[in-house]
């Protein structure tokens, strides 16, 4: 009998546990024993294991986090901890691991294929900045968590005529600003990917003033140069000239909480079983994501040498929405 592993590693996304319970599920089914690894890679170093059958995942679907836990594990970047790893892996007789995670994950679920284990990813990450899939597991949600958040402020600031400025999470990745901004019809957007001056976001903020606005909500990514506490600093240092007061709101891990939305709990659940599917089959080395609206593998070796790029028409689409 098959003995499969899994595990979720690094930030928790929303529909995490939808995964996990649709790759018990789909193990069990084919008559496998599917042992879960608990708090991440520290939990495969360690000998966390412990195994789960269909009732053991049932009513996580909805749940938000992950039942398994999750944590960072610095080991798990070096050859020893890898080999670790996979010689944990090896006592525990699992023949095939399957990893669900983001950028950090997949680096160390490459790293334990390169030793010679037989690995599967899942993509997932709110932040979106993974290589192999359009969308990643908890990335929605996360805009959403986002958008209801700028809505909320945007009442307050045209009952109180003010500028907000909205920070997002997403590390170096602008994809859950450009997102919230343009679903929140945001007056600007802030985003890694595209240079920002800020003084050109006075002068797009005035020019809104001067169209009859009296308000407006700046979205800002954590990771653009001018996040949300240096914009914030610059427009109190020459706040006379530019002519504004901005409140800030940074929206934090608040965007990697909560239950999972429709979409996130049916991706997981497809990205989950066609892992199964695909140790089924004897494939490894692999990533299961969202590629032209079909799921589909992408070798890690790509995964973690390549990064998800943006795409610059919806910035577009977000100026032109500013009116």
């Amino acid at each position: 009998m098959k003995r499969v592993a899994v595990l979720t590693s690094g930030g928790d996304a929303p529909g995490m546990n939808a995964a996990v319970r649709a790759i018990v599920r789909a193990g069990v089914d084919r008559g496998w024993t599917m042992i879960g690894v608990g708090h991440g890679y520290s939990g495969l170093l360690g000998g966390d294991f412990v195994e789960l059958g269909a009732r053991d995942v049932g009513g996580i679907i909805n749940r938000g986090g992950t039942m398994l836990g999750s944590s960072r594990c610095p080991s798990m970047k070096t050859e020893a901890g890898q080999r670790q790893g996979v010689d944990m892996l090896a006592r525990h007789g699992v023949e095939s691991l399957i990893v669900i995670g983001g950028d950090g994950s997949q680096k160390g679920a490459f790293g334990l294929a390169t030793m010679g284990a037989r690995v599967v990813g899942v993509a997932s990450t709110i932040d979106n900045d993974l290589f192999g899939s359009e969308v990643s597991i908890g990335a929605t949600t996360a805009v959403d968590v986002a958008l209801e958040a700028i809505d909320r402020l945007r009442t307050t600031a045209a009952s109180h005529e003010r500028a907000f400025l909205v920070e997002v999470m997403g590390r170096n990745c602008g994809y859950l600003g450009l997102m919230a901004g343009i679903a929140g019809g945001a007056e600007a957007i802030v985003i890694p990917e595209v240079q920002t001056d800020p003084e050109k976001i006075a002068a797009e903020l005035r020019a809104c003033r001067e169209r009859g606005k009296r308000h407006a909500i700046v979205v800002v990514a954590e990771g653009a140069p001018y996040n949300a506490e240096r914009l914030s600093a610059y427009f109190r240092e020459h706040g006379a000239r530019l002519g504004f007061d901005l409140r800030v709101t940074q929206l934090g891990h608040v965007q990697r909480g909560g239950d999972p939305g429709g979409f996130d709990r049916i991706l997981a659940t497809r990205l989950g079983a066609a892992a199964v599917d695909c140790v089924a089959r004897g494939e490894h080395g692999v990533l299961m994501g969202l590629l032209h609206g079909k799921v589909a593998a992408t070798p890690l070796a790509q995964v973690v040498s390549q990064k998800q790029t943006l795409d610059h028409d919806l910035l577009a689409l977000a100026q032109l929405m500013v009116r």
